[in-house]
């Protein structure tokens, strides 16, 4: 969500940290900010709007000092106003901070402080810990950011700094992503990794309850007691390229053009096509361990909860084990029912969404094995479940979710194939389906070379558009629901995802002459069933844009437009049915002059409730 960078080192750290914010300008937000320290004290400069506005503030009047932080903060206390913005002083002014997360008993922490004379400039609850820290203050930041911390609940990843401690940054990591840059003399933090890989990959990944300590000398991490903690050196296997846009117009296009590739990626060396199945010893599950299960729960939430559906499809159709799909936003609300014979798996892009984490550590403490689908090394599911896949797809930046939704669908996949070969799968069935899976990389190339027809579809039927109805059966409803969440979230053009032959239930009210209805209907076991839907629609008027088959002349002769897409394995189709949908949100929004990298209201990954 929001963003955080710090610096300490030699160089001039105001232009590092503008650098660094720009870089983490996909994960959303509404107003940005740096406070840097020299020796004329505490130098702070914000402003509501894009980077863009502040750096035209800060053109002729960049701040001095070789110790700073950097925010790009997404609204939750307070409006996106400059006020409001971070970095946030104490009483004194002395003592600056920057926060992602939530402060949830900072209602009460504020009353209390008013009473003692404060007064607040913000409304945020990110002011409110400020000057709990300034109250706390007697020479030593460290000692009083530790001692504010233990009086407050939520989350947070912070970073501090102090006019009367110039060599001295503080930061410190409950619940929202937080990690330390190691470089040549010079010491990084931020929310991710990205606005560090110009400058260091070699980074030390923070938990829960941990402090970092960063001076010129070198860092320390430690909890909130005293307790120093060794922690090991990671490195960052991106690279600056991949975070690019490398001439594409945007990093949505480019990531729904890496999919062959990120495909590729997520598949190889997992499958053993001699023996007719996948190897996922990441899972940390022995074959004995992956039978006895009784039953299995995904839960996730966006696009991931999209792809965990269409995981329940191949699940109990190949391995014929019940699986149940959650929003991890309720999961850990209600009582759900879980065990030791029970396996949860968590998907998430980046590893830190914060209710999919909290669903799998209230899954891990009522006994459940868990396993984590992320796409980001040394995120915290990644290491706090039991196992997982790394769905290698490379750095996602586009708001919306593309290649990470498709690796997600594949990684599904390898499961379900070890899964259903240990309990009741041929080889021969294995293989077949091996096969299928290597041929999907190249099936999508396919369908991409093809893009300028998904665009003309977009100015066709959808740019004018103010609503559109997805439609789709069996393992293609998943889909149906992503291809409208994809329009909704950069388009901005209501749409909803139904299956198909629920139409009649209610939505078919909605159908006339201005509604665009997208039908994803290859020809599978269901193929019959969707042609009737199709037939209903057409009877009350409404645009069928139809994904088909080759040679499907029956939905052609009925839909006012196709596109048609190759054969795959009916449990398989739903890779190649959601490049066509995601190439027609990013159309039709683009033809509508939407940023479609920074849809408004939304963030690249949810790390607060």
């Amino acid at each position: 969500m929001c963003g955080i960078v710090g610096y300490i080192g030699p160089r001039q750290a105001a232009g590092l940290l503008l650098e660094g914010l720009r870089r983490m300008e996909y994960r959303g937000y509404d107003s940005s900010g740096i406070a840097v320290v020299n020796g004329n004290g505490l130098k702070v400069r914000k402003a509501a709007g894009k980077l863009s506005v502040l750096e035209q503030e800060l053109q002729d009047d960049m701040p001095s000092g070789t110790i700073g932080i950097g925010h790009t903060r997404w609204a939750t206390h307070g409006a996106p106003t400059t006020p409001n913005a971070h970095p946030h002083t104490d009483q004194s002014g002395r003592i600056a901070v920057i926060h992602n997360g939530i402060i949830e008993n900072s209602g009460s922490v504020r009353r209390a402080l008013e009473l003692r004379g404060h007064t607040f400039k913000s409304e945020t609850d990110t002011e409110v810990l400020a000057h709990l820290v300034g109250e706390f203050y007697q020479g030593n930041l460290e000692e009083a950011v530790a001692m504010a911390l233990r009086e407050v609940e939520g989350a947070y990843g912070l970073a501090f700094i102090s006019a009367d401690e110039p060599g001295v940054l503080v930061a410190a990591r409950k619940g929202s992503p937080l990690l330390v840059g190691v470089g040549e003399q010079e010491w990084f933090v931020a929310s991710d990794a990205s606005p560090l890989l110009q400058h260091t990959r070699s980074v030390v990944y923070m938990d829960d309850g941990e402090m970092a300590v960063l001076t010129r000398e070198g860092y320390r991490i430690r909890n909130l007691e005293t307790t120093r903690i060794s922690k090991p050196v990671n490195q960052i296997d991106w690279d600056l390229a991949m975070v690019e846009r490398n001439g594409h117009p945007h990093f949505m296009f480019k990531e729904i053009c890496e999919q062959p590739e990120s495909l590729h990626n997520t598949l190889r060396g997992h499958l053993l096509e001699d023996e007719g199945t996948a190897r996922v010893s990441g899972l940390n599950l022995s074959d004995e361990e992956l039978k006895q299960f009784e039953r299995i729960i995904i839960t996730a939430c966006g696009t991931s909860w999209h792809s965990a559906l269409i995981g329940e499809y191949m699940l109990e159709e190949m391995a014929r084990i019940p699986v149940e799909v959650e929003y991890a936003s309720e999961f850990r609300y209600r009582n759900p029912v879980v065990d030791q014979r029970t396996l949860v798996i968590g998907i998430s892009q980046s590893g830190e969404t914060a209710d999919t984490l909290a669903a799998i550590r209230e899954a891990k403490r009522r006994g459940a094995r868990t396993v984590g689908l992320v796409n980001v090394v040394g995120s915290t599911i990644a290491r706090e479940v039991d196992g997982g896949i790394y769905l290698h797809a490379g750095p996602e930046v586009g708001v919306a979710s593309t290649k990470a939704f498709t690796s997600q669908v594949a990684a599904l996949a390898l499961i379900t194939l070890r899964i259903a070969r240990l309990r009741n799968l041929s080889i021969l069935q294995g293989r077949q389906f091996i096969q299928a899976l290597r041929l999907l990389p190249d099936k999508v190339a396919g369908i991409l070379e093809r893009a300028g027809e998904v665009e003309q579809l977009a100015e066709r039927f959808l740019r004018n558009s103010t609503n559109a109805l997805y439609l789709g059966r069996g393992v293609n409803f998943p889909v149906a629901l992503e291809g409208a969440l994809k329009l909704k979230e950069i388009s901005y053009i209501h749409a909803e995802g139904y299956p198909a032959a629920e139409m009649k239930h209610g939505p078919i009210a909605l159908i006339d002459e201005n509604m665009p209805v997208v039908f994803i209907a290859p020809r599978d076991a269901v193929h019959s069933k969707i042609v009737s839907n199709i037939e209903e629609v057409k009877a009350r008027g409404g645009k069928v844009i139809a994904l088909i088959n080759e040679g499907d002349k029956e939905i052609e002769r009925l839909a006012d437009a196709t596109l048609t897409i190759p054969d795959t394995l009916d449990l398989l189709t739903p890779i190649v049915t959601s490049i066509p949908l995601q190439l027609l949100s990013y159309y039709v929004a683009v033809a509508r002059g939407c940023n479609v990298d920074q849809p408004r209201n939304l963030a690249k990954s949810v790390t607060v409730e």
